[in-house]
């Protein structure tokens, strides 16, 4: 006997972003397991019988190994379950889809990916902003702040991440955002760009704030809990 995965896009975790795809699929699972950022109020949607086990990642805690979550996803499934893997944002935009498929598809077990509604886009609507502008900003790039040992990346594209007429988001980069800033400077990238801090995005304790990339290392370098809020980091000339 073989389920069948759902992976299901949360959105940035207000429940009014989910489409309604997502919403049918949480209705009917037999078991979710949810990312942290996934938690709360959408988990209500679930059946009361459903199974619900907790398998997020967040930087600085521990955490489940993804080996770990892709045996759950799998031992699941063979038991017949429609199952809901619940991703924060959209699915596919660093949430280590590939990997869980990958264990799935080892194992001949179906799956569907649900789209949602990624955190970049809910944090430029939340600050009333375009991520392009005719002739300014006609590039939008994504990017991880922090490896696997949660340090800045070393082999990122710095003439892109520099170019002063794309808009470019940060996952994962409040800790890193002191060496990222020194190598966009290094790279053209003035310090003075307009940027934006957008925390718990889609949240009731949602934050957005507004600087340049100088003033938002100095304000995260004040605050001795800087990396517990999640947060994204908007760059470039929309951001002002």
């Amino acid at each position: 006997m073989s389920g069948f995965v759902s992976f299901v896009s949360s959105g940035p975790g207000d429940p009014e972003l989910l489409t309604l795809r997502a919403v049918k699929r949480i209705e009917a699972a037999d078991a979710v397991l949810y990312d942290d950022l996934s938690a709360g109020p959408i988990l209500a949607l679930a059946r009361p019988e459903a199974d619900l086990v907790g398998v997020g990642k967040r930087a600085g805690r521990p955490s489940p190994k993804q080996d770990h979550v892709s045996r759950l996803l799998v031992d699941y499934a063979r038991t017949g379950a429609k199952v809901v893997r619940l991703k924060s944002g959209d699915a596919g935009l660093f949430g280590r889809l590939e990997e869980e498929i990958d264990a799935l598809k080892a194992e001949g077990i179906g799956f569907e990916i649900v789209p949602g509604v990624a955190s970049p886009l809910a944090a430029a609507a939340a600050a009333g902003i375009p991520l392009t502008r005719r002739l300014a900003a006609r590039r939008v790039q994504f990017i991880t702040g922090a490896d696997v040992t949660g340090g800045l990346p070393g082999d990122l594209n710095w003439a892109a991440l520099a170019d002063p007429q794309a808009t470019t988001v940060v996952f994962m980069g409040k800790r890193t955002l002191p060496a990222l800033v020194e190598r966009l400077a290094a790279h053209g990238l003035p310090a003075e760009t307009p940027a934006i801090l957008a925390e718990s995005v889609g949240h009731p304790e949602e934050s957005l704030t507004r600087g340049t990339l100088a003033s938002l290392v100095a304000l995260l370098a004040e605050r001795a809990e800087a990396g517990k809020a999640p947060g994204l980091i908007l760059y470039g000339p929309l951001a002002g």
